[in-house]
């Protein structure tokens, strides 16, 4: 016994064992459930279910039929799964949100975009629709092979005809073992148009058929952004398309705005998209968003989106892109099994493949219409053989004693087939009159050259492809609609500063390298001579050393004092509070050991026809190409050659007809056209642009403007305006022309500008007080004058520091800009201690 029991023990290699029943497993799954047939772009459940719904006769011109009949069908004779998958898989069919073109008419609730499950098969109703019987046309016609099912009782078809390209027009989706497949639904008539355009040139190449098929379309519209990943898709089988809700916004009654959403990406919850939105309000994530609500109706989806009303409801827009499924991805995997193996394919092999298979399903079908007549003209030549030896057939037959003696008797008299004898035993007496005798001719006539034509069908394939030509053209004009989801050309992606509003900005920068940026509005204007409000917090051995306006989206060129030019984008610098200090500029670019940031510039746009002009401070000056910095690496890159004793002072946007000025600290000016300073490269040196005198060096360089002014501002708070008419002309490298009476209770010139009366202007001190001031508040005075008071310093401190300022009606501070100048002296203390030093050096000059 027990060596009986030893020789039914079998040992084996458990790793081999593993190996081979996993395999198993696999290719049953890939093979039997997860992948469709590259033929008819069916998974088996979904093939079994549209069988047995044929079978029952749940036709379109039918009554519905309950889903639990259907269901039951479909997994007692087909498929040996659960009822819920196979109810699930048929629910999916009927949604309109789901299939591009639905293959089962579903009567009842079968789910809804918001995620609601299908009521319970045993009160839903469903037949078959009108486009699903043409994948199932002419299937009694031999059209297809046929296989057992699972025990089997029963035969199931291995494919269906599938008289339109349904892998492509529907699409799939499924997860296999070590692959899967997502394929995206396409338009009707744009699959038919390049199936039709393929069997008409072989060779077409994928970027030709794309002409005809220019990329998916989904049952829930939105938008595709871009063609590339298309493009990828359809030409190696893999990619990736971005698709975005459809949006508008639209202006209210009240000047507020909200943002409807009508279309969402496809296979997006729609109630889940809504909770996100709520739940990204809700946590601050998101902000600017006072109502969110769900209008959609059995007429189409709305969702609004209302927008507070000094929120910007485009880059609210953007960041709801970027933050929930209003913008997703769409994996696009083109696998599918052809001859029984996974294979991912092209778009031209989806195709292809299509194609042939309607050839062989035409041949099959022609083949089985030719036996079919073949066989029915064998017949009527038997009876035309009867009837025209007709009494010689009754005789016979009135003389036979049995009907097998009748049959052999014809047979042997008349050289008949037994078919033939048995159609001539059964006719019917009303066949002998002259009318049916011309009946049976004229059938065997229509037969003849039927059988002819299906013969050259048979022996000509372009007569195939004709036909298949025929039958896509008429379930194109049954079934074409529109185009629902729109491809739109540009970038999928999105940058920052999509994201972030377009504002102006205030940036500082202070002597040891901090950095922050401020609302332009955080300035309000005051009156000249007042105390300003402290705008930047700074240790006591630093000070604010640059200050500018610029947007947020602007590109910001920072010049170094050793000629390197640097770039961020205004939004890349922190925004921080008013007395903030601000964060180390080296935590935001490379400088070096010893390099400092000397002058900054914001640029909009990078011009081949726009300029920078270079001055240093030893007074050499260079002209270079904007777009010669369009592209700054993070290391920066050498703007101008320097001398070992030299820094660069000041860089300026030109359009190569200015004319420029150069201040220097000991009040000289000089005034000279851009053009004297040839073109040069990006690393050259430059040439001399002002003669200097010893101790003096460059503190401001300026566009000239005509009609403006130019401003001087000195180290101990006095400055003035003086019309750039009174500085002529002269060529480049001279000493230029007084600009200002320097004494020792004004000091030494700190800055030089161009000004209008349309602009304010912000003084910054060395311990960071700003005070912001309109331009027409300062004193029109000769050049050769000392200027008035603008801002009280301390003995101890020095302004270090100006910038103007564009004025912003919505910036201003109303209430402020309406406080006397006497409220202001009296805020400060006395009225006493305003000074006006405007003393001529010639008699033809006027004080204040």
């Amino acid at each position: 016994m027990a060596d009986m029991e030893q020789s039914r023990v079998k040992e084996i290699n458990i790793s081999q064992e593993m190996k081979s029943s996993f395999m198993d497993y696999a290719m049953s799954v890939i093979v039997s459930r997860a992948l469709p047939d590259v033929r008819d772009g069916l998974k088996p459940v979904h093939r079994r279910i549209l069988f047995a719904m044929n079978e029952l006769g749940m036709t379109p011109d039918k009554a519905y039929k309950k889903s639990a009949r259907i269901v039951g069908e479909v997994i007692g004779k087909y498929h040996p799964h659960g009822d819920s998958a196979v109810y699930e898989t048929m629910v999916r069919m009927a949604q309109d949100f789901s299939y591009r073109y639905m293959l089962v008419d579903g009567h009842g609730n079968f789910g809804s975009i918001d995620g609601d499950a299908a009521a319970a098969m045993r009160y839903t109703e469903a037949k078959m629709s009108k486009i699903s019987m043409e994948l199932v046309r002419d299937i009694n016609k031999d059209t297809i092979d046929y296989q057992d099912n699972y025990d089997g009782s029963e035969r199931e078809p291995v494919v269906l005809p599938a008289r339109f390209p349904n892998l492509l027009v529907n699409g799939a989706s499924g997860i296999a073992v070590g692959m899967a497949t997502n394929i995206p639904p396409h338009q009707l008539g744009e699959v038919i148009d390049g199936v039709l355009e393929l069997s008409k040139n072989p060779d077409i190449s994928i970027p030709e058929l794309m002409e005809f098929i220019p990329g998916p379309d989904f049952p829930t519209g939105a938008e595709i952004l871009g063609r590339s990943g298309i493009r990828k898709a359809y030409q190696t089988g893999r990619g990736s398309i971005t698709l975005r809700a459809k949006t508008e916004i639209e202006e209210q009654a009240n000047g507020k705005q909200k943002i409807i959403v009508n279309e969402i990406p496809y296979q997006v919850n729609k109630a889940k998209l809504i909770e996100k939105i709520a739940e990204l309000v809700r946590d601050k994530k998101i902000e600017g968003i006072t109502d969110l609500r769900d209008e959609s109706d059995r007429n189409g989806m709305r969702i609004v989106i209302e927008v507070r009303r000094d929120a910007n409801a485009n880059v609210l827009l953007n960041n709801l892109f970027k933050q929930t499924a209003l913008q997703t991805s769409f994996g696009i995997n083109l696998l599918a099994l052809v001859e029984g193996r996974p294979k991912v394919l092209n778009l031209k092999e989806c195709l292809y493949h299509y194609l042939e298979h309607q050839k062989v399903v035409i041949k099959r079908r022609t083949a089985f219409e030719l036996r079919k007549a073949e066989a029915r003209a064998h017949i009527l030549e038997g009876l035309r053989i009867a009837l025209d030896h007709l009494d010689e057939v009754i005789s016979l037959i009135r003389n036979s004693q049995t009907t097998e003696i009748a049959r052999n008797g014809l047979m042997e008299n008349f050289s008949l087939s037994y078919d033939q004898a048995q159609a001539i035993l059964d006719m019917r007496l009303q066949r002998l009159t002259g009318l049916e005798r011309d009946k049976i001719e004229n059938e065997y006539a229509e037969l003849t050259a039927r059988i002819a034509e299906l013969k050259a069908i048979l022996a000509d394939e372009e007569k195939v492809l004709e036909i298949i030509r025929e039958e896509l053209v008429e379930v194109k004009e049954k079934f074409n609609d529109e185009r629902r989801t729109e491809i739109t050309v540009g970038d999928d992606s999105f940058e920052d500063e999509d994201l972030i509003p377009r504002q102006n900005v205030v940036i500082t920068i202070t002597h040891h390298g901090y950095i922050k940026r401020l609302p332009i509005s955080t300035y309000r204007s005051q009156k000249r001579g007042g105390k300003g409000i402290q705008g930047m917090g700074t240790n006591d051995d630093d000070f604010v050393q640059h200050l500018f306006t610029t947007n947020s989206h602007h590109t910001i060129l920072f010049f170094t004092n050793k000629g390197k030019v640097y770039r961020l984008k205004g939004y890349e610098i922190p925004e921080l509070g008013r007395t903030a200090k601000g964060i180390p500029i080296i935590n935001l670019l490379q400088i070096e050991q010893g390099e400092y940031i000397s002058t900054v510039i914001p640029i909009e746009e990078f011009k081949d026809d726009h300029y920078l002009f270079f001055t240093t401070k030893r007074g050499v000056s260079k002209r270079t190409q904007l777009s010669s910095f369009a592209n700054i690496r993070k290391g920066g890159l050498f703007a101008i050659n320097l001398k070992e004793d030299d820094e660069l002072h000041g860089v300026r946007l030109t359009d190569g007809n200015q004319e420029m000025m150069i201040g220097t600290k000991l009040g000289m000016t000089i005034r000279f056209h851009e053009e004297d300073v040839r073109l040069m490269g990006r690393t050259a040196a430059g040439v001399k642009g002002v003669t200097l005198s010893e101790d003096d060096c460059v503190v401001g360089m300026d566009i000239v403007e005509s009609h403006h002014d130019v401003l001087i501002v000195t180290d101990k708070g006095y400055g003035k305006r003086t019309p750039v008419e009174e500085y002529r002309i002269q060529n480049r490298g001279g000493k230029g022309i007084k600009t200002c009476n320097l004494t020792d209770r004004n000091g030494t010139v700190v800055a030089l500008k161009i000004v209008s009366q349309d602009e304010d202007l912000m003084i910054i001190t060395a311990s960071g007080i700003v005070i912001r001031l309109h331009i027409d508040d300062i004193s029109t005075t000769g050049r050769n004058t000392q200027g008035v008071r603008l801002i009280r310093v301390g003995d101890d401190e020095e302004v270090s520091t100006v910038a103007k300022v564009n004025i912003d009606d919505e910036d201003v501070d109303e209430t402020e800009e309406s406080q006397s100048e006497e409220e202001q002296l009296t805020e400060e203390g006395t009225t006493d201690d305003i000074e006006e030093v405007n003393q001529p050096t010639t008699e033809d000059e006027t004080d204040e």
